[in-house]
This record gives structure tokens, sequence and C-alpha cells, in this order.
């Protein structure tokens, strides 16, 4: 028996209608994915079988786009560690970000078979005293321990919030089409985790231009399920409740400290898990084929100049 937790039977119902798991053959794909792996001599993967399930669920168990989902996923890490390696929340940047509050995954869910609602506020992190970089690190750490553990992020999908008051040219200067390349990349081909819709609210003059931008580089599927509101929160509860968000929004999830403060504590707790996350990864010298680099996978290093958002 694969060791994997239980799943609620929405869940378990979603897991089958959606992403065609079929528990009695969970066993036999992850052997077979297990395998591809031992003969796969550039890659250099976790292989518990929660971890692997993950990416059959992502690839809605096809094997084959399972494992080009795993490869995909180690390969772009490996050619990214300023933005996924050494992360250590004791870090003094890094607990300094996490009780920023910047990226909090919120505890309730429409349906007990629901999305994950994440709550992105990236006004409350210093342009002056972060780069965008370094807040992105931070936020990974957050990601990966719910890519980890959160069944609904995993079967159900992510369901963004992000809340932009506050925001400066200063934080806005800090994107370029370069970096949000990288990140459509990490969040549509590297990725196994479903994106199920983002909402922005108050969004400060020069956002459209950051926001065109990327949706340029996002799958036509998840430009689609982008939505700006303003400030019109009465939009926003069309497709998130108002009882879902933190109390500061007035909804039901609780303040919003409570909810740091919750995070804090268990990203501190899975500080030897980041340590161990930096000794997976790609070796492309090893690769069979033509190996990948950071060219061959972005093309645009270096040929962008920065965004003009006045």
């Amino acid at each position: 028996m694969p060791n994997i937790r239980p799943l609620c039977p929405e869940l378990e119902k979603k897991a089958r209608d959606e992403l065609n798991e079929i528990p009695e053959r969970i066993d036999e794909d992850l052997a077979a994915l297990r395998a591809w792996l031992a003969k796969s001599p550039h890659i250099k993967a976790r292989d518990d079988d929660q971890f692997l399930l993950t990416f059959l669920r992502g690839g809605k168990h096809s094997l084959e786009r399972a494992k080009e989902k795993l490869d995909m996923y180690y390969t772009v890490r490996t050619a990214l560690p300023e933005l996924l390696k050494n992360r250590d929340p004791f870090d003094e940047k890094m607990a300094c970000l996490l009780r920023s509050g910047s990226c909090l995954p919120l505890p309730l869910t429409d349906t007990p078979g629901g999305p994950r609602i994440v709550l992105f506020r990236p006004a409350v992190s210093d342009p002056a005293k972060f780069t965008i970089q370094e807040v992105f690190r931070c936020n990974s750490m957050i990601f990966d321990i719910m890519l980890k553990e959160d069944d609904n992020l995993g079967i159900a999908g992510q369901l963004a919030l992000g809340d932009m008051a506050g925001m400066t040219l200063a934080h806005l200067g800090q994107f370029n089409p370069s970096l949000m390349k990288k990140m459509s990349l990490l969040n549509q081909e590297a990725s196994p985790l479903r994106f199920k819709g983002a909402h922005h609210l108050n969004a400060p003059a020069g956002f459209e231009t950051i926001f065109n931008v990327f949706k340029g580089f996002m799958n036509e599927k998840n430009r689609s399920r982008i939505f700006v509101h303003g400030s019109n929160f009465e939009a926003l509860y069309q497709y998130i409740p108002k009882r879902f968000l933190p109390e500061e929004y007035g909804g039901e999830a609780g303040p919003i400290q409570a909810i740091i403060d919750e995070w804090v504590k268990k990203v501190e707790s899975h500080r030897d898990y980041f340590k161990e996350e930096d000794q997976y990864g790609t070796n492309e010298r090893k690769r069979p084929g033509r190996p990948k680099n950071a060219e061959s996978l972005f093309g645009i290093e270096g040929s962008f100049r920065k965004l003009n958002v006045d």
C-alpha cells in the first residue's frame, strides 16, 4: 500500500472525476515513476510516495505528463538558484519577510473539496530593503510546504488574491520581463499545481503595464482566469465569498496576524527540509540528449530594458 494521506470524500471524488485518479492503480503508477527516475541520471529527486503522487495528480495520472512536470520542476529550480536555493527561515531577511505576511494561505475553503485561497500583499515588503527575488524566495518556502502537506492545493488547486494597496513605483520597478517569464514558467510548466484563478484588488497606477507583460507569458487558459477588480469588493465576492477572507477584509478566516504567526512557526519547523532541498535538482552534464540551461529555458536574459511604469 502506498504511504499517502487519506482524502476526505469530497477531495477523493474530485481526484477521481477531474484528475483520473484510480486508488487501486496508485501503487503501480508510483512504482513506474520511481523506476523512470532510477533510469534518469540527470535528476536527483525526492521519491517518497506523497511527493510523487502530487506530480501524478498534476499530470492527471498520465505517466508521461507526470515525468515531464517532475523533470521541469527540478530543471527550473536548478536554473534559478537566486529564487529557490539557500532558503533559511532564520536568515535575518527571510525572517523579516515571513513576519510581514506577504504570502498568506487562508484557512477556509468554500467546500471541503475546494481550492486553497492564497492572499498576496506585495506592498508589505519595503523595496528599499528587499529585492523581489528575496520576496519570491521567502514565499516559495510557504508554497513548498503546501505542496508537501495541503491536499486542497494539490487536488483542487490554488485561487490567488492579490491586494495591491500601498504598492508604489519602487515596488513595480522591481519587475522586469525576464523575471516575469521565469515566474510564469515556474508556475505553469514547472509546477504540478492547478491554477484556478487570480483576483487583484486596489491596483495602483502603472500596474496595468506589468500586468499586460505578465499575461503575455501565460497560456490562454490561465489568462482567462485573471481578473482585476480595482477597489470593487462586491465584484470579488462573486468569486471569493467574503466569509473566507481575514477579519481585516470583513471575513471569518481570523485576524491576519494569527495566520502570519501560524505560518512563521510552520516554516521555521521546516528549516532542515529546506536545507535538504538544496541537494535535489538536475545535472545537465548527465542529461541524455541536449542539456537545458537558463538561455534555452528562458531565452530572454538581458534582452529587455527595465520597464517604464511611470
